[in-house]
């Protein structure tokens, strides 16, 4: 580790939480790389998506925050994180990507340039290609120079690792006491237009962040608008990804929230369609398996374990051997902090709430591509 890291990194590592993550590397990273205002945001590992917790610093109204985002989904940028978080190197400063012409971004001519800003430096934080978080530095002065952005690229992955950390859900009490889903409706230009009582209810359980007045009489926290914001980016064929997102309850819980375009009259562009419910088993075996590391491999063999299947079993299940299953076994009791089935379980399904399923949890073709 180098001596510029050590307190960012340490300042991570105190974090109890992601909030306080992104409060502590801020304060002391703007020491090595001064900046006026900022954006830190977790971000679902799945699909790249904002989710909560959110920190924004100096960066002036909420309006301006929901505008950022919806240039970010909507219009032609450089830099997009999307692209990003793809990129050889997670991070990189506007200015140097655009020949010192930062206007060929919409986001700079329409949003940045208007708050005196002179350059952007982003950076996906990510642990191979889960991203885990998503910064944006603001610098009203000089351009950020290559030695810091390469400072940004160096905490990328440890700082995506503690971010992993902190992600894991922690053991559970309860399900909720309403499964119901809640339906959104926004019209064509993003308004919230409807919604129904249970996504009321939802909505009074995600946590505080920049969230925004609608005609209903509800404040939509930017998490929600931006799901809209990405099945509209979708149906605009601006994306290939998912509108889908996972947001931790402030009980602890979480939720799915999941967004289509539907037609208008004549086949064109119609609202958005929002559901926002409780997280399915296997939305949550996939979030448990991320947040500790595991493989594609690794969540089928941990599975298959909990439905009591031995070694032999599982290696006849995957077509594998039994010395592999063993090695795949070794490696999950590493990365769970375990050292044996039973305690595999327990920590897994038992603290986790996370539910055997009856066959093996679908996964991203990234995920799969991890293999044996």
């Amino acid at each position: 580790m180098t001596d510029r890291r050590r307190p960012v990194l340490a300042a991570a590592e105190q974090a109890a939480d992601s909030l306080e993550l992104f409060r502590g590397v801020s304060a002391r990273l703007r020491r090595l790389v001064p900046f006026e205002s900022a954006v830190w945001t977790a971000a679902d590992p799945e699909t790249g998506m904002i989710t909560a917790p959110m920190l924004v610093e100096n960066l002036g109204s909420g309006e301006g925050c929901a505008a950022y985002w919806r240039s970010e989904l909507l219009e032609e940028n450089v830099l997009p994180f999307r692209d990003l978080a793809r990129a050889a190197v997670p991070a990189a400063a506007l200015r140097a990507a655009t020949g010192d012409l930062p206007a060929r971004s919409a986001r700079f001519r329409r949003l940045l340039a208007g708050q005196g800003v002179h350059d952007e430096l982003r950076v996906v934080l990510r642990v191979g290609d889960r991203p885990w978080g998503l910064v944006s530095l603001f610098r009203t002065g000089d351009a950020f120079l290559p030695q810091e952005t390469a400072l940004l690229a160096d905490l990328s992955r440890p700082l995506a690792g503690r971010l992993r950390t902190l992600a894991r859900p922690p053991a559970s009490t309860r399900g909720t006491d309403s499964p119901a889903p809640g339906l959104i409706l926004f019209d064509e230009s993003g308004e919230a237009m409807s919604a129904n009582d249970e996504a009321r209810h939802h909505l009074a359980r995600l946590p505080d962040g920049p969230s925004f007045p609608t005609p209903l009489g509800l404040r939509l926290p930017i998490w929600v608008i931006g799901t809209a914001l990405q099945a509209r980016a979708i149906a605009d064929g601006r994306d290939r990804g998912n509108a889908r997102v996972r947001i931790r309850t402030t009980d602890g819980h979480w939720l799915t929230c999941h967004a289509s375009p539907l037609s208008g009259p004549g086949g064109g562009p119609g609202p958005v369609a929002l559901v926002i419910e409780p997280a399915t088993p296997a939305d949550l075996a996939v979030l448990v398996a991320d947040a500790y590391g595991l493989s594609a491999r690794e969540l089928q063999i941990t599975q298959l374990t909990a439905r009591g299947l031995s070694t032999a079993e599982i290696a006849a299940a995957l077509f594998i051997s039994p010395h592999t299953v063993r090695d795949h076994l070794k490696a999950i009791f590493a990365k769970t902090d375990v050292s044996t089935r039973g305690a595999l379980v327990a920590r897994l399904f038992t603290d986790h709430y996370w539910p055997a399923l009856p066959e093996p949890t679908r996964l991203s073709k990234s995920r799969a591509a991890d293999g044996d």
